[in-house]
């Protein structure tokens, strides 16, 4: 091969290598992108990872996902849901841990199933119900407006309870969740009153919040605001305990002492807090 040729080949085979790598490297939108979520919950965290279609002038429920068959719920790779705690389903108990989403939709309601294998993707065809962790059924509701890619969220979020919803064009399904959590804040309050530290503001808070034993959370506020006089969130939560107790008269003394603190501190939010639980608890 002469000197000209070796050129040639050389420049050929440089090009296609150039090619093959731009080939490669080439990155497009997904027409179905993914969608990791993370939802503080309870004393842990869901997470939810999907993939998102879209309508696309296409009719959806009944048609494109059929009536009465087994749906991967989204696109792509199996959706996931992760649970880093117990929590109940629908009622239903389900252990921490991550598993996939399948949906059977019907015109008036919905089957949800949670599944353990989570290698099946939309290959349902080879779905098996003793995979099935979890299998609810719910309502699926009409909606005004369209949702034009598929959507999935956690909606009224407690800290006890949550919906999964579900949103695709003119449908929306619930799915409620909830979790026990008040064996172990109560046994961590228990322990932590016990350390050197003590949280008195929490465990007030917690008590305050979920109607427990008032008088026992107006003793912890109290020592709360002996830890930390000028803390001005502190003062406000103990005239919202008095406040609950009815004590309209040291309700009032309290919050014109928030109102005195949050002042100093130029904290607006509390100063206005503070005088709307004055203007309260004179009407009781």
């Amino acid at each position: 091969m002469n000197k000209i040729s070796l050129i040639a080949s050389a420049i050929a085979l440089t090009m296609t290598t150039l090619v093959s790598q731009a080939q490669s490297t080439l990155k497009t939108p997904a027409p179905s992108p993914s969608q990791t979520i993370k939802q503080a919950f309870g004393l842990g965290e869901i997470t939810l990872e999907y993939s998102r279609p879209s309508v696309k002038d296409r009719v959806i429920f009944g048609d494109l996902v059929p009536y009465g068959k087994v749906w991967r719920t989204g696109a792509n790779a199996a959706t996931k849901i992760t649970f880093s705690d117990d929590v109940k389903v629908e009622g239903k108990d389900v252990k921490a841990g991550t598993y996939a989403i399948y949906t059977i939709p019907n015109k008036d309601s919905w089957e949800v199933m949670l599944y353990s294998d989570l290698t099946l993707g939309g290959n349902v065809s080879g779905y098996k119900a003793e995979n099935e962790v979890a299998h609810v059924t719910v309502k699926p509701a009409a909606t005004a407006d369209k949702t034009e890619t598929f959507t999935m969220n956690f909606a009224n979020v407690t800290a006890t309870s949550t919906a999964l919803e579900l949103l695709w064009d003119k449908t929306r399904v619930q799915v409620q969740i909830t979790t026990e959590i008040d064996a172990k804040v109560m046994k961590n309050i228990e322990t932590s009153l016990a350390a050197d530290t003590r949280p008195y503001f929490q465990a007030a808070n917690y008590y305050y919040e979920n109607d427990k034993d008032l008088n026992q959370a107006l003793i912890w506020v109290n020592k709360a605001v002996e830890q930390n006089p000028k803390a001005f969130w502190v003062t406000m939560l103990k005239a919202r305990i008095e406040l609950k107790l009815k004590d309209s008269k040291a309700a009032i003394a309290t919050a014109e002492k928030t109102v005195a603190l949050a002042t100093e501190a130029k904290n607006d939010d509390y100063v206005k807090m503070a005088n709307q639980l004055i203007a309260d608890a004179k009407k009781k």
